[in-house]
């Protein structure tokens, strides 16, 4: 029986998921558990406007259950049935978004309340290229092995818990490393290459909440800290010591 949404074997085969125009598409990248997929697009669609596309990639072969029931006239479903990495199966969906922003949202974060139309409206102001709920500045005195959350405001990094975008920028900036196949610290690594390239960041308080976060807690932890020693390692090569691209200390 086939599945009723697109499945392609490789990421360079995805084509359009829709020629609607949205107002915004969130993003989210799964390869598990995707009954939390499930709640968390039902809490999205409940506090968010008809005019947000809610876009869904599988990657690999996962258990599906109930997964094709989230579908209608502004949810999209792709499955990459060899599997693809977390950096560049976002770069893939943001690069086929039809909306000037993109938030990218981890399976895990459930919506409380109306939480995209604050980030959009922070993100139109043209301030500010990416405005997230979680983030901070880097510790320069920890020779930046370290981020310190300062609350809301003007920050160095967003984590992707819940990442709102202007596509544009996003892409201009390179978005995600591809060579990040997993989440953790890539998130990191495009905030410093979006401060690199002018762009800055802000940290807002938002009607959301985590629940567990299985790509960190239910991953193999030998793979888990392997991976986000190489994408940290990249951060430390290419930025450490550009004290200069980082926003006001606070």
């Amino acid at each position: 029986m086939s599945a009723p949404f697109k499945v392609y074997k490789r990421i360079g085969d995805l084509r359009k998921l829709s020629s609607k125009e949205f107002s915004a598409t969130v993003l989210i990248y799964a390869d598990s558990f995707l009954e939390d997929a499930i709640i968390s697009i039902s809490a999205l669609k409940a506090n968010s406007a008809d005019d947000v596309a809610i876009y869904l990639l599988i990657s690999g072969a996962p258990e599906l259950g109930d997964i094709a029931a989230v579908i209608d006239e502004r949810t999209y479903i792709v499955q990459i049935n060899e599997g693809v990495g977390w950096g560049e199966g976002i770069n893939a969906l943001m690069k086929l978004a039809n909306s000037p922003y993109v938030i990218v949202m981890d399976p895990s974060t459930i919506l409380l309340g109306d939480a995209i139309t604050p980030t959009i409206s922070k993100l139109s102001e043209k301030e500010f290229s990416a405005v997230g709920w979680r983030g901070g500045l880097v510790n320069v005195e920890d020779d930046w092995r370290s981020v310190d959350d300062k609350g809301v405001g003007e920050v160095d990094v967003l984590f992707s818990y819940f990442l709102g975008l202007n596509r544009e920028h996003a892409i201009e900036a390179g978005a995600f490393n591809i060579r990040a196949i997993y989440y953790r610290n890539a998130d990191m690594e495009f905030g410093l290459k979006l401060r690199q390239a002018q762009g800055r960041l802000w940290q807002l308080d938002l009607p959301l909440k985590q629940e567990r976060h299985h790509g960190f807690y239910d991953t193999d932890p030998a793979y888990r800290e392997e991976q986000s020693k190489k994408n940290y390692d990249r951060i430390l090569q290419r930025f450490r010591g550009k004290n200069e691209i980082l926003s006001p200390r606070r």
